[in-house]
């Protein structure tokens, strides 16, 4: 049975191919390594690395897994010294506490005297001015009464007995525009009136200020009371300036020994080159690259395709008409 080129090309080709495909999945099977590689060396690289360290207020401690030496534990220790002193701090502080809780009832009565304040302003305030100033002048009149009663009484015997009580003198008769004149009056009563008039005319004016005067004295009481109130609530504010002041001082302290985690941390930090990370996993994946097209390549593979594709090759096997030059035997 006669090999035709047919069967001869189709052979070549599909055996090229499999040389083909097996070089192409061992490349890249060592191209998916080289790149798994280059991205531990990466992450190893650019790992944090916590850096034990002392100092004269305490250490660091970092711990790590045996097996994936990561970081595993982290804590820091303060110095005894001062731990001491910290512990005494935090005694005081306590005491400083129970300081300030008892500072409410120190100051309580600050609070009983502002609401007595509020309550005696509120009862000065009840009154408009205009209601004070005539409950006032009221009590002014009742006050001046028995003497005016003594005047008026003594002016009527001394009128009697000299003879003068009808006297009346003053009176004008009609005014050019039709008014009535004045009436005719005895002049010392007149003058005794006069007087009252007067001396009431100024109690009014002094009841016009002593009611704003009322209004302004219940406002100071209120203010004052507000004054009161808000120095206890400062002063319960102040208690806890002790324990405040301890307890900062504790604090402090530890901040203190913190530090050297700090500085361990930030070394760590530091020490972790995330640059020359990121250049290793570029620089393995640019070799993975360059190692892929070598191990993809097969000589025999690209031998026996070509032999596939040769026409001249394929005439010869196929008993067809030779090349020009050819030796015939």
């Amino acid at each position: 049975m006669p090999i035709t080129a047919a069967l001869i090309g189709g052979g070549a080709s599909l055996l090229g191919g499999l040389f083909g495909g097996s070089s192409a999945r061992r490349a890249a099977e060592a191209r998916a390594a080289s790149e798994r590689e280059a991205a531990r060396l990466a992450a190893e690289e650019a790992r944090f690395r916590p850096v034990g360290v002392t100092t004269r207020f305490g250490s660091s401690n970092f711990q790590f897994d045996p097996t994936t030496g990561r970081v595993s534990a982290a804590n820091y220790s303060l110095d005894p010294a001062l731990r001491g002193m910290q512990n005494r701090f935090l005694g005081l502080a306590e005491t400083g506490l129970d300081q300030a809780a008892a500072a409410q009832g120190q100051f309580a009565p600050l609070q009983g005297a502002a609401q007595g304040l509020f309550n005696l302003g509120q009862q000065y305030m009840a009154e408009s001015p205009a209601q004070a100033a005539e409950k006032y002048m009221l009590s002014k009149q009742n006050l001046l009464a028995p003497s005016r009663e003594r005047q008026y009484s003594q002016l009527q015997t001394n009128l009697f007995n000299t003879g003068r009580g009808g006297l009346a003198v003053g009176g004008t008769g009609l005014r050019p525009g039709g008014g009535e004149g004045l009436r005719a009056a005895n002049p010392e009563m007149e003058a005794y009136y006069n007087s009252i008039a007067q001396a009431d005319a100024q109690i009014a004016d002094q009841a016009i200020q002593a009611g704003q005067q009322q209004t302004l004295f219940g406002a100071d009481l209120y203010r004052t009371g507000g004054n009161l109130g808000n120095q206890n609530y400062a002063l319960q504010a102040a208690a806890l300036g002790p324990y405040q002041a301890y307890l900062q001082a504790a604090t402090g302290l530890e901040n203190l020994g913190q530090q050297p985690f700090q500085m361990g941390s930030d070394l760590g930090r530091n020490i972790a080159n995330t640059t020359g990370a990121q250049a290793t996993y570029a620089g393995g994946q640019n070799a993975a690259r360059s190692q892929f097209a070598a191990n993809a390549y097969n000589p025999y593979a690209d031998f026996i395709t070509g032999f596939s594709k040769n026409p001249a090759l394929m005439n010869l096997f196929s008993g067809g008409p030779q090349p020009l030059g050819g030796n015939n035997y």
